[in-house]
């Protein structure tokens, strides 16, 4: 299992790791990671992998085996031996604007307090799908609540529960068509706010910012309609 840096310091730009293994296709197995893997919307990150005898741009990251972290090539090439000391280098502009992005997505969920069906985060805007027959009677108040729950800048916290703890509370669970990964025997929290000034709380295993007021300002999209009762709300983030 690759230690998951990605997740317990989600601000580190670079680190030291060993590589693991080589995978048949190709691909880089570290025993710690920054790079985040693609999973539940947000995409894998992107950066550089520096050793003695060379460099490899990575492309991206993905879920390997047993809980492993492969790293992807962006070309063939000579890649790190096994049992190599390498330096990860995150493309943070990135991996950052996906945080921001992702971090908001939770709030609009909170704005928008309905079943969700399906999301995606990209580097300047995201998208949330929702069990929601009619459309929405004023975007533009949706817009303005979460900007200023984005500028209460609450703090964005984790905790941990039993697969157990969550069976007991499905109303956790906001999304109906990504179950929370469960049989390691506990899944991750997210909390925004604390105490009386929490605002949300759901199983989520990607990076967040440290705060909401990261966000900065968002601007909704238009509302597509997808489906008989599904519609896709986007959200851009405004720099």
């Amino acid at each position: 299992m690759t230690e998951a840096l990605f997740r317990s310091e989600p601000y580190l730009r670079e680190a030291p790791a060993r590589v693991v293994t080589h995978t048949p296709e190709g691909g880089i197995v570290v025993d710690r990671s920054i790079f985040y893997p693609t999973g539940g919307g947000q995409p894998g990150d992107s950066g550089r992998l520096d050793w003695a005898d060379g460099s490899v741009v990575i492309a991206t990251a993905v879920k390997g085996e047993n809980g492993a972290v492969v790293l992807v090539p962006a070309a063939e090439g000579a890649l790190p031996p096994v049992g190599a000391e390498v330096v990860q280098h995150l493309d943070w502009d990135r991996r950052y604007r996906h945080m921001r992005v992702h971090t908001a997505l939770h709030l609009l969920s909170v704005v928008i307090p309905l079943p969700v069906t399906g999301g995606q985060i990209g580097e300047e805007k995201g998208r949330l799908d929702f069990d929601m027959p009619e459309p929405p009677e004023d975007v533009e108040a949706l817009e303005q609540a979460l900007n200023a729950l984005i500028a209460r800048d609450l703090p964005v916290t984790e905790g941990w529960i039993t697969d157990e703890e969550l069976s007991a509370n499905p109303g956790l669970v906001k999304t109906m068509s990504v179950k929370p990964p469960m049989g390691q025997g506990r899944v991750r929290l997210v909390r925004i706010g604390e105490g009386a000034n929490q605002v949300d709380l759901q199983p989520c295993g990607g990076t967040h910012v440290a705060r909401t007021g990261e966000i900065g300002r968002v601007r909704l999209g238009k509302i597509e309609k997808k489906g008989r009762q599904n519609r896709r709300v986007s959200l851009l983030l405004d720099s």
